[in-house]
């Protein structure tokens, strides 16, 4: 039964609605893009922690964007850890998966405790969509709030979308039978649907800073009672249930909000994708004359470069790369 499951849900996203609610939400569940993003990096614990964490959110997050867009997420911080960056990229075909890639930058002489979001200081937490060539990128942010990547999520959606949203995250390292440690992750996403909102832009809300809160967009109608509901059922989930991989996702829709009338619809896969290439490379160094080129060569006469996502390591011919300085 696990290895079943686990082969059937492992690296998905399940998106579903409650029709008793006008809620809607994912179901998401990583192993082997965990596997994929952590095992490029010798990140101590508590990054790992955080990446795992960011991960799982942009999975919950990114299967909505339409195919062959991106979706990126972003923490800038002052503290130890001073950036972590994922990205999404929406499959190229129905059916196909979704990639997703991340990777961390951090002073390691400055690491302290256990708590990972101890690590991150002050900054702010943005999701960054691109819908191609062409089209004018969409960015938004919010301060780091709430003593978690979760709650930085949280708030971003209450500010920028006016959407109140949660999450129920689990990850860590799990142990199974034939399989060596690994990490694991498994997370909930509920989301109240779109209404007009109440507040009018750059209207302050009741929270930390002015921040608009949950309360705030749903007022004490009967959109707050559902939304509140559905949060006391979901406070009932178990973390070994989020992880899985004996529960599948479908099950634990029904035993969490059988009484909210849950619909599923098609899962998305996903899986860890990188799109670094030498070619891309080549067109990252264009901006640079002949002369730029000359101070990045090493003494074995190649210019370097390593993806900071996937450890790809890249050699090219100086001769090859930027454009020539203009000697005038």
């Amino acid at each position: 039964m696990t290895s079943v499951n686990s082969i059937a849900w492992d690296d998905t996203v399940l998106p579903f609605q409650l029709d008793a609610s006008d809620i809607r939400g994912r179901v998401a569940r990583l192993d082997g893009v965990l596997g994929g993003i952590l095992k490029q990096h010798d990140y101590p614990p508590q990054v790992e922690a955080l990446v795992a964490e960011m991960a799982l959110l942009t999975a919950l997050i990114g299967q909505t964007v339409k195919l062959r867009w991106k979706l990126s997420l972003q923490i800038q911080s002052n503290g130890p850890v001073r950036m972590i960056a994922t990205d999404y990229y929406g499959p190229s075909e129905d059916g196909e998966p979704a990639r997703i890639r991340a990777y961390a930058s951090f002073d390691p002489d400055r690491l302290t405790g256990v708590n990972p979001f101890d690590q991150v200081g002050e900054g702010y937490f943005a999701i960054m969509i691109d819908q191609g060539q062409g089209m004018q990128p969409y960015q938004g942010i919010t301060p780091l709030t709430g003593g978690s990547i979760r709650a930085c999520a949280e708030s971003y959606f209450a500010q920028s979308e006016q959407l109140p949203t949660r999450f129920s995250l689990s990850f860590g390292k799990s142990t199974e039978p034939g399989k060596g440690e690994h990490w694991r992750a498994g997370g909930i996403m509920i989301q109240h649907m779109p209404k007009a909102s109440p507040f009018a832009s750059g209207e302050g809300g009741s929270g930390e800073g002015g921040l608009l809160t949950t309360q705030d967009l749903l007022g004490d109608d009967d959109a707050a009672e559902n939304w509140n509901r559905v949060n006391i059922l979901l406070d009932t989930v178990e973390q070994i249930e989020l992880i899985g991989p004996t529960v599948p996702p479908t099950d634990l829709l029904v035993r969490l909000f059988h009484e909210e009338r849950p619909r599923v619809f098609d899962t998305q896969p996903v899986k860890f994708g990188c799109t670094c290439s030498e070619d891309r490379v080549r067109q990252s160094l264009s901006i640079y004359s002949a002369r730029d080129i000359a101070t990045m060569t090493t003494d074995d006469g190649l210019v370097t470069a390593d993806c900071q996502f996937c450890g790809a390591h890249y050699e090219l011919d100086p001769a090859t790369v930027g454009f020539e300085a203009d000697d005038g």
